[in-house]
């Protein structure tokens, strides 16, 4: 009998949404734990963790999104996420590495510039499926949070631009990929490649499948809906919302 594994996040984080997208491809049970800023670190710093996402298992605890789908791919008994082509694992590897490091930090940068402000959107965003008591205290914890999330990633005019940049970069390096006509980043199957690719554009692409819903198109800025106009019009972007419509199955 396979264990039940425990996955604590925010619910809306991209990084999480690579987990739960995983767990959810490799038909793995587990409970999720969602909880808003700065809620979440009552639970996570208990299994060592500082933020979401962390996999409680009983091998040890995960706090890290990358290490997470290596033990998933471990204890996966048929489904995987990385090749067993030496080749071909080590691709996927190095992007899913880019990925993390140069798209995902870029994708957060860029919505909370145009979000964090609107109190209506952040709320959408951080109370969907989280305690009632925290959602209870947002109005409370808000302001706090918006300074402390305008500081951390460097909210402003400056970074929003080289995010804007370096997500473009992100998008042309796997339109490139794809010119050949590969169904795949990687290999003739999905992976972990394609996985974190398109869960950490979701906050610019806006897939409908993905299990948080979507801010309504009249909350958000017209220059972030000219965003996502724009990365869904390219072959990356249509790669991404291909894989959410045909692979983000949910239990």
């Amino acid at each position: 009998m396979q264990q039940q594994l425990r996955l604590i996040t925010i619910p809306v984080s991209h990084y999480c949404e690579k987990v739960r997208w995983s767990l959810d491809y490799l038909k793995l049970p587990y409970v999720e734990q969602p909880h808003m800023p700065p809620f979440h670190r009552l639970s996570t710093t208990k299994f060592g963790g500082k933020s979401a996402p962390v996999l409680v298992t009983k091998d040890g605890n995960f706090i890290d999104s990358t290490d997470i789908l290596k033990y998933l791919d471990l204890i996966s008994d048929e489904v995987k996420l990385y090749s067993n082509n030496p080749e071909y694992q080590q691709q996927i590897e190095e992007l899913e590495d880019f990925f993390d490091e140069k798209l995902g930090k870029s994708v957060r940068s860029w919505g909370y510039f145009y979000g964090i402000e609107n109190k209506k959107v952040i709320r959408d965003k951080w109370c969907q499926g989280v305690p009632l008591i925290e959602k209870l205290l947002f109005p409370i914890v808000y302001p706090k949070m918006r300074s402390i999330v305008k500081k951390k990633y460097i909210v402003d005019e400056e970074s929003v631009a080289q995010a804007y940049e370096q997500i473009k970069s992100v998008f042309a390096k796997v339109s490139d990929l794809l010119a050949d006509g590969r169904e795949y980043l990687i290999g003739d199957k999905i992976s972990a490649a394609d996985i974190t690719f398109a869960a950490l554009t979701a906050p610019i692409l806006q897939p409908p499948q993905h299990p948080i819903k979507s801010s309504e198109s009249r909350k958000l800025p017209k220059k972030m809906l000219s965003g996502i106009k724009e990365f869904r019009g390219t072959i990356a972007g249509q790669f991404a919302l291909d894989l959410y419509e045909n692979w983000r199955y949910e239990r």
